[in-house]
């Protein structure tokens, strides 16, 4: 499975080790199924010797896919999608656009194709998670705890195999 996306001159590749055989701590007569090892190769320049070098660097490593705007001295919208990771050097931007017509679909489609979470980049540079949250309960609509009217007059199911008394009388 090879995935890649270009942008300005450089390149995200993803990539996932299908059948072959990956170290693992697992027991040697696990015939588990393995899961995909998904990697992102980021290229850069070294700054003070110039060489170029390539980090693979597993999807596990990020935190999130944050989504940024900004606007040029020209007025001109500009937005952008990076994949987050706890080291800055690491971040990587993965889309970028004039203007914001696909970047919040693109910004849903890297959160859910990687299962990270989804965060917005304010403008001091800090991020803002995309869920409601305050000291880790998410806010929102509660879910009811009680039978719904249709669910209240079913009987349960192990009730269901019980055949029912009949009362004499």
């Amino acid at each position: 499975m090879l995935q890649g996306t270009t942008i300005k001159g450089s390149n995200v590749i993803l990539f996932a080790k299908d059948g072959q055989n990956v170290p693992s701590l697992s027991p040697a007569n696990d015939n588990t199924p393995k899961e995909d090892v998904k990697t992102v190769t980021v290229r850069k320049t070294l700054s003070k010797s110039g060489v170029p070098i390539k980090v693979k660097v597993p999807v596990t490593e990020y935190v999130g896919v944050a989504v940024a705007t900004s606007i040029s001295d020209e007025g001109t919208l500009t937005s952008s999608i990076e994949l987050v990771h706890p080291d800055s050097g690491l971040n990587y931007k993965v889309f970028e656009e004039e203007g914001n017509r696909a970047v919040v679909a693109e910004w849903q489609n890297w959160g859910k194709k990687l299962s990270l979470p989804l965060f917005i980049r304010a403008g001091n540079g800090e991020l803002v998670s995309y869920t409601q949250q305050v000291g880790g309960v998410l806010l929102g609509n509660e879910t009811s705890r009680r039978k719904l009217a249709t669910e209240a007059n079913r009987r349960p199911r192990f009730l269901n195999k019980r055949k029912l008394g009949l009362v004499s009388g």
